[in-house]
Order: structure tokens, then sequence, then C-alpha cells
């Protein structure tokens, strides 16, 4: 751990303060959309969904371009700044559509920074330990996200206390305390990254996946079919509200999800090191369809605990992992268009997954949809269809560049 490079303790730190601020929001955000505005959920998973649609386009051109000019930290710098200055005007959005426009905002800083953050770690470190550079930025990551958590659980706690129903004043007080943190994170990397030197005389990048030989390719097209069953965590929200869990009890609930995936996240990263990321990948979608098939049938608060507990392994064993994977399977010259191709397919997933979330939950027009367990049975089914067709993929060898994706 020691001996990991400046960059990546940078960047974790970076996401630790953005993730105390991030997480202190983002999940009231549905219930402040339901309980406050009175949005229905088709129009929520429209709102989570778009978001992410509208970041796709701008994390593959800023990964290719970071590859292009051979320069990573400007635009991850950019990014942050961009995500800093839209959460103030959560405070006057008093809308759906204020809200969506602000969510957009976040999210384009997100697709501005996300590829050439990601790419900056994989420049920074050499393949024995790029596991565990990555797995150390996810727990920094998340244990940013439960610290925030923390603090959103005290001040819902201490405005409303166990009312089931999200205030106005509760989430314009959470928000105007997540700016804090926010800004902390963009001055921290600001002053503290450091560029990696690329090498010159490379073939320039072209923005396609012709680029790419099979093994990419493959991995990333059954990535795109799981997130299309991988709704937004709102869904989780709003089925524990369902359930009868109060705003103080999800918020307790989301913390422990984050601690059980800051403990996790280290290790596993560097246990792929060792034992390799695919199967690790597997493991965690496999759990993954369990824990949607416990969201499915849960019948009680306290179940949803739990299975919100086992959420954190699934997020533990495949988040950062599955970047590494990433950075195995391509030339270094290539990493910011790889990570963009990645995090777009993501992200464009990310808009019809929530909102067939929404539909098979609520319905649309005069269709009454399913009911609360549709949308989890739909995203069990698909992450095991995923993980069996990874876990079943032949992978051409690694070329000698890379460590081994098995």
């Amino acid at each position: 751990m020691k001996k990991l490079p400046r960059n990546v303790w940078v960047v974790t730190v970076t996401s630790f303060l953005t993730d105390v601020s991030s997480e202190m929001v983002v999940h009231v955000l549905p219930l402040y959309l339901a309980n406050v505005l009175g949005a229905r959920t088709d129009v929520i998973g429209l709102i989570e969904g778009a978001g992410e649609t509208a970041a796709s386009l701008l994390k593959l051109l800023s990964g290719w371009l970071s590859d292009r000019l051979g320069s990573r930290e400007w635009l991850t710098v950019a990014g942050y700044g961009l995500s800093t200055l839209a959460k103030p005007f959560l405070l006057i959005a008093g809308t759906w559509e204020a809200v969506l426009a602000v969510r957009l905002s976040d999210r384009v800083g997100k697709g501005i920074r996300t590829a050439p953050r990601d790419a900056l770690i994989a420049d920074s470190i050499d393949g024995a330990q790029r596991g565990l550079a990555f797995g150390l930025h996810r727990a920094g990551d998340t244990a940013g996200a439960a610290l925030g958590l923390l603090v959103a659980l005290i001040v819902v706690a201490s405005v409303q206390h166990f009312g089931m129903l999200l205030t106005a004043d509760t989430f314009k007080t959470l928000v105007a305390i997540s700016i804090v943190p926010a800004a902390l994170a963009v001055v921290a990397l600001a002053f503290g990254v450091r560029e990696v030197p690329l090498k010159t005389g490379a073939r320039l990048p072209r923005l396609s996946l012709a680029e790419f030989d099979n093994r990419f390719k493959a991995f990333l097209l059954i990535v795109v079919l799981f997130t299309l069953g991988n709704s937004s965590d709102a869904f989780l929200v709003l089925r524990a509200q369902e359930r009868g869990v109060s705003v103080t009890g999800i918020m307790a609930m989301v913390l422990l999800f984050n601690i059980v995936y800051a403990i996790l996240a280290g290790p596993a990263g560097k246990l792929s090191d060792r034992i390799g990321r695919r199967r690790l990948i597997v493991a965690g979608w496999l759990v993954y369809g369990l824990i949607y098939l416990g969201f499915a049938l849960a019948g009680a608060g306290w179940q949803l605990f739990a299975l919100y507990a086992l959420y954190g392994i699934y997020y533990g064993v495949t988040e950062g992992v599955g970047k590494a994977l990433i950075a195995d399977l391509v030339a270094p010259e290539q990493r910011g268009t790889a990570y963009g191709l990645y995090n777009a397919a993501v992200a464009v997933m990310a808009l019809p997954a929530s909102f067939i979330a929404g539909v098979l939950w609520q319905g649309i027009g005069s269709f009454a949809g399913f009911g609360p367990r549709a949308p989890f049975l739909f995203g069990a089914a698909l992450a095991v269809v995923s993980a069996l067709l990874l876990a079943g993929l032949v992978l051409p060898k690694a070329s000698g560049r890379t460590t081994s994706p098995q």
C-alpha cells in the first residue's frame, strides 16, 4: 500500500470527498421527487436514466480526447468542477423538470471526468498492482459514501426524526451541507494530481470499436446486457419505503451497504491480482441476481437491511475489478478510449434500464404495470444470464502487454 504512487492516493481522496457530498443527496433525491414533488416512478426512472445517458457521449469523447492529447489531468479536474457548480441549484429546484436539469449538469461533469480519471489510475500503476490500485480507489470512494450517509442520517433524524416521508426542509439542508466537501474535492485534485506522460509516436486512436480486439468487445457486449437489468438504485430506495422503512431507516440501510462495500473493495482488487478478474466478476453478478430476487420477494423492512448489506458484496467484488480488467485487455495508449467506451455503454443502457423498471412497477398510460416485484425479477434474470455468458466465454490469449483476464 505504501508503494502505491501519489496519483492513486490523490484520486482516492478526491473520490472520498466527492462521495461524502454526493451520497448525502443522491439516495434522498428519489424521495424528494416522490414525496415532495409528487413524481411517479416512470418520471423518476426517466430522470435517473437520462442523467447517465446524457453523460455517455461525453464519457466516450473525454476518454478518447485524453488519449489523443496524451493528457488526463485537466479533463478530470474540469469534470469534478462542473458537478460541484451544479449542486447548489438543487436548493431552488421546485419541479421535477428543474431537478432533471440539475441532474443532467451533474452527470455531464461525471461524463467528462470518469474515463480520464480511470485511465490516470491505470497509467500510474503497473499490472501487478492494478487490481489493488482500483480496489483502493473504490474503497476510498465508498468510505466517503458511508461518511456522507452517516451525516445525512444525523441530519434527517435531527430535522424530521423518524417520519416516513421526506420533507423539503430536510432535503435542502442536506444539499447545503454537501456543497462543502464537493468543493474541497476539486481543490485536492487540482493541486495534488500529476500528469503521467504517455508514450509518443504511437498511432493516434480512432473513436471506434474496430481499434480493439475481440476480448474487449465481447466483455463490453456482456456488460451491456447485464446493465439493461441494472436499474437505478433509486428503485431499491423506493422498494424499501414501500415495505415500510422510514427515511432514517433507509439512510441507515444504505450506510450499511457502503460499509460492506468499502471493506471488501480493496481486498477484492488485490485478490483479482492473484486469481484473475473474471472469476470475481462472475461471482459478483451471481450474487447480484440472488439479491435482486430477494428484493422482489422481501416482505418486511428488516429483510431489506440484510439484502442491502449483501448488495455491498456485489459492488465490492465487481466495480474496481471490472475497471482493472479493462486495463488488462487494451494497450496503454488506448485506455482513455476504452474506459470511455465502457462507461458510455453502461450509461447509454441506464436510461432504458431505469425506464423499463419504472414501467414494470407502475406502468405507463393505460398499462398498470406488474407491481413492485417486477423490475427486480427482470434484473435478477439478466444478471444470471450475463454471468453465465461471461463464465463460458472463450477469450483469445492475452498479449504480452497485459496480465491475464482469466
